[in-house]
């Protein structure tokens, strides 16, 4: 008979408040290795559920599958491996249509009468392979690999690498802590209200984005390696405490022609390790959840990109406060969650080298959004979001920075991407419609509005542009098997 740790009873317990969650994009992998249905870890992939939560903190270990062993004669378990590895894949394909057509790049003049196409196919825009699930008997991962259709290129998408134990203390309460090593600040949480897992889970890399971001909601993605410690009491209380140093991908030293030592060649390097933390609290009852926690990164990091890794840093403290909550019915889901960012910064180095007008600045995110679903199959998002921040036109310029296409044309701006007031501000809205004819295929439908972009609705760029028409149509084939 196989043996029952009392990790995998605590598990247990959970799902009985967890199963009545709809199946939707989990990653297959963790499916075939659980042999539970992906609606036991997910409401809308990568929306978790209660239970996914625990079989997130607790290593991704859980599973029903025939293992190779080895023990030692003192009976240390030296190997605990399946025998068929959780792979899985995973492919979207879309179409992105703008509510109005770019500049066409090649001519560098914006009055040129020349203009882009108005959609753009994306087949695929990206294709994942994925390995998920146990490595050893109390460590396992999240790696995904991608290849993206912007870049033409394969490379490390957002990985997650876990040690993690349970204890079962007096009172039948639980305490999870572990070890986690990942390449994104936030990829590491348990919920879906901070950056590297929030909504829009997917969107166009044919739009045009705004200038301006905080360090903690996507720049540091892929570009950082960070090591955190965890615990995760009794399914309700979680802090994670860690940091991360630079780890640039596509990149090498100029001398050694190797991907280090970092020097000046390379952008953006992190001072020493930037601390990260996050603290929250999760309330469970019947059928719902809330959750209230706050995190935040601070990095002291050197512009580089050809100016020497030395005097003072930019340094950007970002400190955020998020919640969620969930209701998991039978027929019903519903799901709230929010987050607000804060980023002080200390823009020094950039100041120096007449990067920055300013010598210090702040930048503000704020995110609200709310899914529906109905019977597994039929549901949609809403997001309100705003970006706001301190003026500087040297950070958010007017013009596209060493002109567009200046070899051929001169120093033309193209617009589109500036700011004609030197303000990042934005703001707007994503309505989304889903439809899931399978637990592993999505159709969405999005569509993203503008009210403001980098620093106003109308001619915010100075040539003639105006915020919405920027609005972006989505249509997204997305499925994993």
């Amino acid at each position: 008979m196989r043996q029952v740790t009392g990790f995998q009873l605590a598990l247990v317990a959970v799902v009985a408040g967890a199963l009545f969650a709809p199946a939707a994009q989990a990653v297959p992998s963790f499916a075939r290795q659980t042999g539970l249905a992906c609606s036991a870890c997910h409401t809308v992939f990568p929306e978790l559920t209660p239970f996914g939560r625990a079989f997130k903190a607790n290593g991704y270990v859980l599973d029903s599958l025939k293992k190779v062993r080895a023990v030692s004669s003192t009976g240390q378990q030296l190997l605990s491996i399946s025998r068929l590895p959780t792979i899985s894949a995973m492919m979207q394909i879309s179409y992105t249509s703008l509510n109005k057509r770019l500049p066409d790049g090649s001519t560098g003049n914006p009055a040129a009468p020349g203009l882009s196409q108005s959609g753009t196919t994306g087949f695929p825009q990206q294709l994942s392979l994925f390995y998920a699930g146990r490595i050893a008997p109390d460590m396992g991962t999240l790696t995904q690999i991608t290849y993206d259709n912007a870049s033409g290129t394969i490379g490390i998408d957002n990985t997650d690498i876990r040690f993690a134990r349970l204890l079962v203390l007096p009172g039948a309460n639980t305490l999870t802590y572990g070890l986690d090593l990942n390449n994104n600040p936030t990829v590491s949480d348990l919920w879906n209200s901070t950056p590297a897992w929030g909504f829009p889970y997917a969107t166009s890399n044919a739009a045009v984005s705004p200038l301006a971001a905080t360090e903690i909601d996507g720049p540091l993605a892929q570009e950082v390696a960070g090591l955190t410690a965890y615990i995760y009491y009794d399914q309700s209380l979680y802090a994670e405490f860690g940091g991360y140093r630079s780890a640039p991908q596509g990149q090498v030293n100029e001398l050694t022609g190797q991907a280090g030592p970092l020097d000046g060649t390379f952008s953006n390097v992190i001072e020493g390790i930037a601390p990260y933390w996050r603290v929250a609290y999760q309330y469970d009852w019947r059928a719902n959840s809330l959750e209230v926690g706050t995190y935040g990164i601070d990095v002291r990091m050197h512009p580089g990109g050809g100016l020497a890794l030395q005097g003072p840093p930019n340094d950007y403290n970002d400190i955020a406060e998020d919640f969620q909550y969930q209701y998991i019915g039978e027929r019903n889901i519903l799901t709230v969650a929010g987050t607000h960012i804060h980023q002080s910064e200390d823009l020094m180095a950039s100041y120096l080298n007449q990067a920055a007008a300013n010598a210090s600045g702040y930048l503000t995110t704020d995110q609200l959004w709310a899914s529906y679903y109905y019977r597994r199959r039929y549901g949609g998002q809403v997001q309100w979001f705003s970006t706001t921040g301190s003026r500087d036109n040297l950070l958010y310029p007017a013009t596209t920075p060493g002109g567009c296409d200046v070899a051929n044309n001169g120093p033309y701006s193209c617009g589109v991407i500036t700011s004609a007031n030197g303000s990042p501000d934005t703001d707007g809205m994503i309505g989304q419609i889903d439809y899931l004819p399978w637990y592993n295929v999505k159709l969405a439908l999005q569509y993203t509005y503008y009210n403001k972009f980098n620093g106003a609705g109308n001619n915010y760029d100075g040539l003639g542009r105006n915020a919405w028409d920027n609005n972006t149509l989505y249509f997204l084939l997305w499925y994993a098997f």
